[in-house]
């Protein structure tokens, strides 16, 4: 009889919000789901690590000329990991979730998201990736 091979790793998420009670929430629903996450309060405070597949970022809740620099720069420094963001207004965000270099699209989510939508983007990404 075949070996089953072992079961991979779950992909791991952080989600980046200045609203904990909407990072909490997400959180506990993305746990429940098998997919481990950590909530950071800024994107400087975030892991963005090996084996990290995607970063859930609130957008609404940063200034956005700061945080277009800001995702600019994640951008650059991790172009495999997937950036979901959600946001009321995606145009003010411009090409900063688009620069040269990124090898994965972001994915934008209008505001409100619910978590079946963010976690179907993760496992579609890392279905991709052969991670899942």
């Amino acid at each position: 009889m075949p070996r089953r091979p072992p079961p991979s790793e779950p992909p791991r998420v952080t989600l980046v919000a200045s609203s904990p009670p909407s990072a909490r929430e997400l959180e506990a629903y993305l746990e429940r789901a098998g997919v481990p996450s950590r909530t950071a309060n800024t994107l400087e405070s975030a892991s963005f690590g090996a084996g990290r597949a995607a970063v859930v970022l609130f957008a609404d809740d940063f200034p956005p000329p700061r945080l277009a620099r800001q995702l600019r720069a994640l951008r650059s420094s991790h172009p495999g990991v997937l950036l979901i963001v959600v946001t009321s207004a995606p145009q003010s965000l411009g090409d900063a979730l688009c620069p040269d270099g990124a090898s994965v699209p972001p994915a934008v989510l209008p505001k409100p998201a619910f978590g079946w939508a963010i976690l179907d983007a993760i496992r579609a990404h890392t279905a991709e990736d052969g991670a899942s």
